[in-house]
């Protein structure tokens, strides 16, 4: 099922990928090409980018550089908080950017794949009925939005700069 503005996902290679491939995310940080995405911003500790497969305009992950795998046993408390700061300071970020109702945020992942820890930083825009919201909203099963590369590149950019200014 595809809804106008959106094209069909192979989420079964996705989840293919995620299972038996390497660490996305350490392969972003390696500089494999095959694993490039649209870097919002990054510092010695922590990588924020856009996701390959938005759901939703400005659908993004921020995570330690660090590969961790278990937020409770891997993070000290002070990492936690770090980590959930820029959380938090992309989705100030967000709302100058974008039209936001709510900027939904989860960490998904498990030991059966994509195991290194992650947040997904979601804004819903106004407007979307109550059916299509929360977990629907984030559904790879209901299609990726069709936005070009330059829109992507240029959507990155703006959100870097407001979360620059979020300091």
């Amino acid at each position: 099922m595809t809804h106008e503005g959106r094209q069909p996902f192979d989420l079964e290679g996705l989840v293919a990928r995620s299972r038996h491939g390497p660490c996305f995310i350490c392969e972003l940080l390696k500089g494999n090409p095959d694993y490039a995405h649209h870097i919002i911003a990054e510092d010695e500790e922590h990588i924020l980018f856009l996701s390959k497969y938005p759901t939703q305009r400005g659908y993004a992950l921020v995570c330690p550089k660090r590969h961790v795998e278990d937020l409770a046993l891997e993070l000290s408390g002070g990492a936690y908080l770090a980590l959930q700061a820029r959380v938090h300071r992309l989705s100030r970020a967000m709302n100058r950017v974008l039209p936001v109702e709510r900027v939904y945020v989860l960490s998904l992942g498990s030991q059966q794949g994509n195991r290194h820890l992650h947040f997904h930083v979601v804004p819903l825009p106004p407007g979307v009925p109550y059916e299509m919201q929360q977990y629907h909203a984030l559904m790879a099963e209901h299609g990726m939005l069709d936005i070009s590369v330059e829109e992507i590149a240029e959507l990155a950019g703006q959100l870097g700069r407001a979360y620059a200014d979020e300091q």
